[in-house]
């Protein structure tokens, strides 16, 4: 690390300190003033003026959701982990990493990852109807050194954020707390299904500060246990229980189907989970992926719809809950369509190959023969960075669920070889589970891209330098 960076996470954890202190002491205007303090130091230079008359104005509303949320962390996180999750997220991976990660992709004219997504293992302790790792059993995993090594890697690059799936992680927690411990100036989430969550381990979790989860949960005990197996449920609860009474930072991971919809959508279940102290839900549309794979569990596109419009009313200030929400397929427009392929993210599997992306188990690259530089340089992810935005309608940003043409070309141009562990899975056989949804969200999608408001997003050509932008 630089005298430099030195500095300035020094500096920043100083002003944490001071920040929590003085939020303690005058709570009611805290928000406010901060707001105020950030004002003069950064308008007009690293945000417009014009943002922060409305900013302050939702500061002082004390119904406000965000307001609720900011609130709600503070009492129900432990202050450690706050500022751990501020320094490794909002100044390491936030300040330097975006700036790294930027002229990286000038200086190896190829995508680099804000964040990654690791396998530790395939192993999990459920089987859910719908999820290729209830396929593989205990068949395959990556030791601590070779974790180690590929954030070692990426981060020289600029990635600072990573996060662990599976599989279920947790089998693996001694060396997830070994990596984050090691890297603190990372900040890791693990998915998880909570069932080997207990207090010692939130203690070492407290210690290490940088570890949040997302629990995997999909409404109603009888359709959570329906996918997930029964007490699955109830364990799921129990491991909220345990993170909020250990004061820990964790929020919820949610994989919405035809059938579990209206649940995981439910005022209810909303409300039941923000009582149990979750502060973030990561929705994921259910993919066809895998042997088994059911594609009359893809959302219908008048679900699609509906998710579309009650996500953006979950998050209005007024209208919303205190849980921010975020869905990978609806929210394709703030960040201009697909991420995968080391745009925005990719995913290493426990076998060690290089994926694009955690639902597209396609690769020509394994952190044992390759390096992840090397990986973000070869066919696949060339061909992936060539093609991205893949469509210009954000609300259908995947090659494989609204685009299959996409990924069929990119698979069968660049060779790429499946990657399931247990049959390989043939690019046309996964697409054609997607060909019909494809087809018929198209217009669904055309006639709200056509009548309704889009972010100008930064990240619309993220993956483009002066010199690809030009061509």
């Amino acid at each position: 690390m630089s005298f430099k960076k030195k500095a300035v996470v020094s500096l920043a954890s100083v002003a944490i300190d001071g920040v929590l202190k003085y939020i303690d002491k005058r709570p009611e205007d805290a928000f406010v003033n901060m707001l105020n303090y950030a004002e003069k130091l950064f308008a007009g230079k690293l945000f417009p003026a014009e943002n922060f008359p409305k900013l302050k104005a939702g500061a002082a509303d004390p119904d406000n959701i965000y307001v609720k949320l900011g609130k709600s962390i503070l009492n129900d996180v432990d202050r450690s982990i706050i500022k751990r999750v501020l320094l490794s997220l909002g100044v390491e991976a936030g300040y330097f990493g975006t700036k790294e990660v930027r002229a990286n992709r000038e200086k190896y004219d190829c995508n680099i990852p804000f964040q990654i997504l690791i396998d530790p293992t395939s192993a999990c302790n459920l089987k859910c109807k719908g999820c290729w790792a209830a396929e593989y059993g205990h068949k395959q995993n990556l030791t601590f050194e070779e974790m180690d090594s590929v954030i070692s890697q990426a981060k020289a690059l600029g990635t600072h954020f990573y996060m662990f799936t599976g599989g279920e992680p947790l089998i693996r927690k001694n060396d997830i707390i070994r990596l984050c411990k090691k890297h603190s100036d990372c900040a890791f989430m693990a998915y998880t299904n909570g069932t080997l969550i207990d207090d010692k381990f939130c203690e070492q979790v407290r210690e290490a500060g940088n570890l949040a989860f997302a629990l995997s949960i999909e409404g109603t005990e009888e359709s959570n246990d329906f996918r997930r197996g029964e007490g699955a449920y109830k364990r799921t609860i129990e491991a909220m229980e345990t993170l909020k009474r250990n004061k820990c930072l964790f929020g919820i991971s949610v994989c919405y189907t035809r059938q579990n919809l209206d649940y995981v959508t439910s005022d209810a279940f909303i409300d039941l989970m923000i009582e149990n102290g979750v502060k973030y839900a990561w929705y994921f549309n259910y993919m066809p992926v895998g042997h088994g794979a059911d594609k009359e569990l893809i959302p219908t596109p008048a679900q699609r719809k509906y998710m579309y419009f009650w996500l953006r009313k979950m998050r209005n200030s007024k209208t919303g809950k205190p849980m921010f929400v975020i869905d990978f397929q609806d929210d394709g427009e703030y960040v201009g369509g697909c991420i995968a392929a080391g745009r925005n993210y990719f995913h290493v599997n426990s076998a060690g190959d290089i994926e694009p992306c955690v639902f597209i188990h396609y690769s020509d690259s394994n952190i044992r023969t390759h390096t992840i530089l090397e990986a973000l340089k070869n066919p696949l992810f060339t061909e992936y960075r060539k093609g991205q935005p893949f469509n210009d309608n954000h609300l259908r940003p995947c090659p494989m669920l609204e685009n299959p043409e996409k990924l069929r070309e990119i698979v069968k141009k660049t060779g790429a070889k499946s990657t399931n562990l247990i049959n390989e899975e043939d690019v046309d056989v996964l697409c054609s589970r997607c060909d019909d949804f494809a087809y018929e969200w198209a217009p669904v999608a055309q006639e709200i891209w056509d009548t309704t408001k889009h972010p100008i997003t930064h990240t619309q050509y993220y993956r483009d330098g002066g010199k690809a932008k030009r061509q």
